[in-house]
């Protein structure tokens, strides 16, 4: 067991290596293909591991190496195999498997294809790192893994200046949330004494009166260090005010989009405040900012996807709301319904994304909305899978979705946790918002009469093999995880099936979510039922109610379309400052005064006297004799004032 956990993790390793720096000399095809197989291998040992560990309840760590000894920080580069880690390797091994397929039809024509697989093996190895950590240094290598694949692949096209800007948006954005994880690092070690996850949550309970001071004030230690790891949470996981990076994270290549939002770097935030459930528990303020964060975002990232027109925008905001549903649950002491929606939501949200890129390869590399429409009867297939997954995030019963997401709704109702209420009101609206915006995709996509351009209409074709089994498996994932593994995480067996990988000093809050009032139960399907009956409304019949409503209410329509004018927000606060700082250092202290008294002052001086100098110089015998002559005259006359003087 401990050589296939290392097989898992170092299999995509071997793969980036390869296909990295010898993907021209093997060719596109083995690169493509070793890439891949060595990740499928990767998923089915994963599954072979979750079955042992999550079912059999073997749960032991796996030591690689010895890697850091000083003083007394001292700590191993090894894995840490629970349950909480058995999941996430599933999820991140499996999406990253049909992706790595599914990339073989859609990248089938760019010239760099080794590059882009190299890119994505990287990407896996990275969060595999971060998701089998022992230690937080060990997570935050992977951490800090995930964040530059990342970079290089939403900026993969590096030749599209939108594409730069959008990777290096991404890059800036998180330096500010992994700021906070490092500062909650380090003050986790001071209070401690250790980075090891057992060591820490052994004691933790030793510190729960702890205090820090800073500036002469004196904080609750505990509390601190959790919203610090929160801040780094914020960042990966795209939760408001550190969210505005995932949107323009859509330049990528929509395979990319797939892997980042199902499985990968959006889930890190989640998986680090679980994996911190033993010490989220001592500090309820903690907890309280997270649901009211997590519910925030919920709500604002889902009244955005209400309006948006590029097909893949709208689904990067839908998994910004699903993620806030995540964070509220794990607010709310629903560590198991978390983790549970974080693991049905990489099946639908991949499922989707992948769909999403099926209908751009279909229509040339459109991905507007309002150019698509009757695409249904050209790609009847994605089309399927398509609504496949919209079924699922929109909660309709007895499919993936309806089990985790109205699970968390329900635990926010039962909680006694701070603004678990607005939580669930916040959980409710987006729940409504989401089969709204959900159900406005398909139809704009698939129905009605076409708005593309003929010429591309006329064309459009199902994607080839690739694109189309990864799209089947998926779509079954998203039908049938939920039934399947609900019992498993959010039902009777959760606490053996957990086996103190999460917390279950809350559990209470779980089985209260089981027993909440009928009209709590009905209101996530009501609400999901009225999104789909307006959505049909708006767009499923030929009507100009979009269009008029936009007119009607302009203001509020310009104020979503512009997402709630946060990148404005941010460009005034902190992008023209930064810009007009920088252009004050580089004009006046640069140019005017470091180079005004360097290169084009004193130097520029000397260079001036030198060439004047150097004109003296003639080479003429007489201008030297003449030279001479006045030199002599001048030291006559010197000795001769000298002896008058006397």
């Amino acid at each position: 067991m401990e050589l296939a956990s290392k097989f898992i993790v170092f299999l995509p390793l071997v793969g980036f290596l390869i296909a990295g720096m010898f993907g021209r000399n093997i060719g596109d095809r083995a690169s493509q293909v070793l890439t891949s197989s060595l990740v499928t291998i990767g998923a089915a040992l994963s599954w072979y591991v979750f079955a042992d560990v999550a079912f059999v309840h073997n749960v032991y760590p796996v030591h690689v190496l010895d890697w850091v000894k000083s003083g007394t920080l001292e700590f191993a580069w090894a894995f840490k195999i629970d349950t909480l880690t058995a999941v996430m390797l599933v999820v991140v091994n499996t999406v990253s498997a049909l992706v790595h397929w599914y990339s073989m039809g859609y990248m089938e024509e760019d010239p760099d294809k080794p590059r882009f697989f190299a890119y994505l093996s990287l990407f896996t190895f990275a969060m595999l790192m971060l998701v089998t950590s022992d230690n937080l240094v060990q997570m935050f290598f992977g951490w800090e893994g995930v964040g530059l694949a990342s970079y290089l692949l939403i900026g993969f096209w590096f030749k599209k200046p939108s594409a730069n800007a959008a990777a290096i948006k991404a890059f800036v954005v998180n330096r500010v949330g992994d700021f906070g994880f490092a500062l909650g690092i380090y003050a986790v070690f001071l209070m401690t004494g250790s980075v090891e996850f057992d060591v820490i949550f052994a004691n933790i309970g030793d510190y729960q009166t702890a205090t820090m001071t800073f500036l002469g004030h004196e904080y609750h230690a505990i509390t601190v260090i959790c919203l610090l790891l929160f801040v780094g949470a914020m960042g990966k996981s795209a939760q408001l005010g550190l969210h505005t990076w995932l949107p323009d994270a859509m330049e990528g290549p929509t395979p990319v989009s797939a892997l980042i939002h199902a499985a990968t770097m959006v889930t890190a935030g989640v998986f680090l405040v679980a994996r911190f459930s033993p010490v989220f528990e001592y500090s309820e303020y903690a907890l309280q900012v997270v649901t009211i964060v997590g519910a925030s975002t919920a709500f604002f990232a889902a009244s955005v996807g209400l309006v948006q027109n590029d097909i893949k925008r709208v689904i990067a905001y839908s998994t910004c709301s699903q993620l806030g549903y995540m964070f509220f649950a794990l607010g709310v002491g629903a560590y198991g319904g978390a983790v549970f929606h974080l693991f049905t939501h990489a099946f639908f949200k991949a499922l989707l994304f992948l769909g999403a890129g099926s209908v751009i390869h279909a229509l040339h590399h459109e991905q507007d909305m309002r150019n698509m429409g009757g695409l249904f009867k050209k790609i009847p297939f994605t089309g399927t899978v398509m609504i496949i997954g919209t079924l699922a995030i929109t909660g309709v019963p007895f499919l993936s979705g309806f089990y985790s997401k109205d699970l968390i709704i329900e635990a926010a109702y039962a909680s006694d946790a701070g603004a678990s209420q607005f939580a669930f009101v916040m959980g409710v609206a987006a729940a409504f918002m989401t089969s709204f915006y959900s159900w406005r995709l398909i139809f704009l996509t698939f129905f009605g009469e076409t708005r593309a351009k003929q010429k591309y209409f006329d064309h459009a074709h199902e994607g080839p093999i690739f694109i189309k089994v990864p799209l089947a498996i998926l779509a079954l994932g998203a039908l049938g995880a939920g039934f399947i593994f609900k019992e498993f995480f959010i039902g009777h067996e959760r606490v053996a099936f957990w086996n103190g990988a999460l917390v279950t000093a809350m559990d209470d809050v779980m089985e209260a979510a089981h027993h909440v009032p009928g009209a709590v139960i009905a209101a996530p399907f009501v609400v999901m039922l009225l999104g789909f009956l307006l959505a049909f409304a708006f767009y499923g019949r030929k009507t100009d109610l979009p269009k008029r409503t936009a007119e009607m209410w302009d203001g509020l329509y310009a104020f979503l379309l512009n997402k709630w004018y946060w990148d404005e927000l941010y460009n005034f606060l902190f992008v023209r400052p930064a810009f007009w700082l920088g252009n004050v250092f580089w004009k006046r202290g640069d140019e005017q005064t470091i180079d005004g008294f360097g290169p084009n002052g004193v130097s520029a001086a000397v260079a001036a006297v030198a060439a004047k100098a150097r004109k003296l110089q003639t080479g003429y015998v007489y201008h030297y004799a003449f030279a001479m002559i006045i030199g002599l005259a001048v030291v006559v006359t010197w000795f001769m004032a000298q002896s008058g003087a006397h």
